[in-house]
Parts: structure tokens; sequence; C-alpha cells
């Protein structure tokens, strides 16, 4: 065994795609199956209300792997590049000494065949010393896409799915052992074992596309739950609530991205909705198994505790809540509140922290954690404080911000932003200014009934769109430093 091991922690960095906050049973979920995770949240740092800077994939990524807002950090769109001179937090630990990997999809760039992308998505000086790209699993980039180069050589196959009789809306997809979740877990685990001994810290990045659409989990993951489908919930939608809400939920109803991705709910079943819910759970019971194959990995090495372990999403998913799927220009819980844990054996006491908090905050925590300097540009706020003392208020509110993030509303574009506090959430759309959402989450937890125009709300609605401009002010750019005083 190296006996000059660094004593800085390694990092399993766990960040699954469109995962909401509700598909575990350690946040009251009773149908899923997901053991593993269960346990690592009784060890863990439990955070209930963790939030996302942007309900879609590219904003919400720049924002917690620079550490500042996605605006700021000029990520705020799917399909466009961050520019070369956004530091990750990963470059940061990479220059001080750390071995960096990663396996899956990123997202920091273009990945569309429409825009040129056909081999791999442009990368910026990340700090990946190990990159296994597999952005999603669809066939546009061929066997740049890793996982389908290791289905190929490991497997002699290719990826395929097997459409069912019940639903046409979900599919059984490869098996467990030559799933993409698998693969991204297997890289992980290599690397892992690789660096066991090296006497370097490490971070490991395991970037799975579930349980993002399309659904397709392993047959054997999807049949256990038909023993119970008619006992599953359908989405939580009041027929008409959209009419009283802002023109994107009025389109995403009827088409725009809701139906272009393929998921009209007003065309689907009851069966439908409740398929499509049983699939999306089965995909979020597969990850939950691949981090158990991790975390037994980080056991066997003597890793584990002095591996710090994050689990979290970037954004969540409306499966079909509001009678919309997929995500969009909607701040709903169920697309911007997310799971998060956070494990370090022994140096991280188990407990669970109901203060809100933002996976903005995530860079800079981990610097801390690490005894490294704070980066300058960071504008997210350490949560060491809250892991040593979860009575602490962390945030009053949190902030989230969507603005033209995805191309499917063009007429007018889908400008919006949002604050939440413990009882209120505000949504003011600035592209159509008499629009706008309040919920008064005390009396409507489901958000259904928007009061953003009852009188009686008048002085909450200022006061929430105050928090809301002192939040755009803190948008501006830390950067450039002051030099003197004039």
């Amino acid at each position: 065994m190296n006996t000059n091991r660094d004593k800085r922690p390694n990092i399993l960095w766990v960040c699954t795609d469109q995962q909401r906050f509700d598909t575990l049973g350690c946040y009251g979920n009773p149908y899923v199956h997901t053991p593993n995770l269960d346990a690592l949240a009784a060890s863990s740092v439990f955070f209930e209300q963790a939030y996302c800077q942007s309900p879609v994939c590219t904003p919400s990524r720049a924002s917690f792997l620079t550490g500042r807002y996605p605006v700021t950090a000029r990520g705020r769109q799917n399909g466009a590049d961050i520019p070369d001179s956004e530091v990750l937090v990963t470059r940061l630990l990479k220059d001080h000494g750390y071995t960096c990997g990663l396996s899956g999809k990123l997202h920091l760039s273009a990945c569309n065949p429409q825009s040129g992308c056909t081999t791999m998505e442009r990368r910026i000086d990340d700090g990946y010393d190990e990159f296994h790209w597999s952005h999603d699993t669809a066939p546009v980039w061929g066997l740049h896409n890793e996982y389908y180069r290791w289905l190929a050589d490991q497997w002699g196959t290719s990826y395929k799915t097997t459409p069912r009789q019940e639903t046409t809306w979900v599919q059984d997809g490869m098996p467990e052992e030559q799933h993409q979740t698998t693969w991204c877990a297997q890289k992980a685990i290599e690397f892992m074992r690789q660096h066991a001994d090296d006497g370097q810290p490490w971070l490991f990045s395991v970037n799975m596309y579930d349980p993002h659409h399309p659904f397709d989990p392993p047959k054997s993951y999807l049949d256990r739950y038909l023993s119970c489908l008619d006992g599953i919930p359908l989405p939580k939608y009041v027929p008409g609530e959209e009419n009283d809400k802002p023109i994107w939920q009025r389109q995403d109803h009827t088409g725009a991205y809701n139906h272009h991705a393929g998921y009209p709910f007003s065309e689907m079943t009851e069966l439908d909705h409740r398929m499509v819910k049983a699939a999306y759970w089965a995909m979020c019971d597969l990850i939950d198994a691949q981090v158990g194959r991790m975390i037994t990995v980080l056991k066997e090495t003597g890793q584990w505790e002095n591996t710090i372990v994050i689990f979290m999403s970037d954004h969540g998913e409306l499966l079909g809540d509001h009678g919309i799927y997929l995500k969009g220009p909607f701040f709903y819980d169920c697309s911007i509140h997310v799971p998060l844990l956070i494990s370090w054996p022994n140096m991280l006491a188990p407990q669970r922290v109901p203060s809100l908090v933002a996976l903005m905050d995530l860079p800079q925590t981990l610097l801390e954690l690490c005894n490294l300097p704070p980066y300058d540009a960071m504008q997210g706020k350490s949560m060491v404080p809250l892991l040593q003392d979860p009575t602490n208020l962390h945030r009053d509110h949190v902030f989230c911000e969507y603005l033209n993030a995805m191309p499917w509303h063009t007429e007018p574009k889908a400008f919006a932003s949002m604050v939440r506090t413990q009882q209120y959430k505000l949504v003011v759309s600035h592209a159509l200014p008499s629009e706008g959402e309040l919920y008064d989450l005390s009396v409507d937890p489901s958000e259904t009934h928007n009061v953003y125009h009852h009188p009686e709300y008048t002085a909450v609605k200022l006061k929430l769109m105050e928090l809301l401009l002192h939040d755009w002010a803190s948008t501006a750019d830390p950067l450039p430093k002051r030099k003197s005083d004039w």
C-alpha cells in the first residue's frame, strides 16, 4: 500500500439527468426500489430542499460546475457552447493535484446533429484526464459515442429498444448488463480500482443519461411494476389549470416541445400515464443498483472512508404533472427540486438539512471541504457551515432562470425567472410582463392555483419581486477583480 497518500478526499460525483426529487424511497416514494440510495441517505447529509438554477440541462450544468449563475457563466441555453474562459471546479481540482475522470454526458456545448455535432461535444479546458463520452443513447454520434463502442467490443451488439404492448410511449431498453447507466458505472469502477493505490486524490463524474426520456428501462426492471400498475398515481393535473398561467403552459399542453418529443398529454390514456411513470421509476431503480455497485467497490478497495460521495440530478421532470411531460420554462418543484445527498464517512455527520440550498453552491463547498482556496469568479455560497450545523439558515430563498434555454417556444420566446421561499413561489415572465405565476405553497403545495393577479397577494408579490430584482443584480460577474481604488 502507498504510505505517501495525499490525505485530501476523493470525490465520486454522481449526477443523473432529469431526475425529480420524489423518485427515491428516502424522499418518501413508497413504490420505487432504491435500497442503496436509501442506505446512502441514512449515512449522508440529506438535503430536503435542493434546487437547481435552471430546469434545463446545459444552464443547470454550467451553473453547478462553475459555481456561477447560468446567465453569468454564459451557458443559459441548450445548443450553445460555454465560452473557453469559464473555469469548472474540476479544472480547479486538477490544478491542485486531483486526477479527474468522467463517464456519460457533460453537455456544456452543443450536442445536436443540426449544429454539426456528429462526433463529440466540444470541450473547454475542463480538467478531465479521462473523458468517456456518451451524451445519450441516440445513434447520431455512431462510434464516437463510447458506450456504442463498448456495446460492439464487449458484447458484439448494438443499441436497440423493443416496443411494449401496453403503450406506445414506453420501450424495453437494453438489458441491465448492457445498459448505458451500467456502462457509466462500470467506467467509474474501473477508474476507482485503477487509482486506489496511486497516492493522489481523484474525482470521477458519473453522468448517466437516465432517467431522461425516452422511457426505456430494462424489461426486468419495468415488469416488476406491472403487478401494482393500477395503484400508481396519475399525474397531478387539474383540467384547465393552464388557462390561468403563462402562454408557454398553454402551448406545451397541446404542442411545442411536449408534442415535438412525442408525449402529448391530451392523447394519452390512464394506462399510458401509469406505464410512463413506471418506466421512469424503473430507470431510477437501475440507477440505484449501479450506485450500489460503485459503493461496494469503494469499500472493497479501502477508499470508502476517504471519499466524498455526491448524488444529485441536474433538474427534474414534469412527468405529466400540470398536463405536461419532460421539461421547459416551468418552475414547478417537480422540475427544479432535485435529490441531493453528500456522504463523507467520519467527517460529515449524517443529518437531514431542511434549509433551502442551490446546486450552484456545490463548487465552493467542494473546494472548502478539500481545503482549497475559493475561486473569485464563483457566486455560490459554501454549504460547509450548514454541513456542520443543519440548523443554520443557509438561504431564505432560491433563484432559477429560463432564458430561451430551449428553442421550441418562438412566439413569444420563453424568458422567465423565479424566486422560491419556504412559503411562496413567484415566476415572472419577462417576455409577457402581464403574465406570471404566484403560488402560496402553504395552502397549494401542488402549485395548481395561480394567485398572481389576486389582490390579496399584492404585498406578497411585491416583496418577492424585490427579492427577484436583488437576485438579478447578484448575477453581475465578479470578474474582473478590482485592482485599485480608481
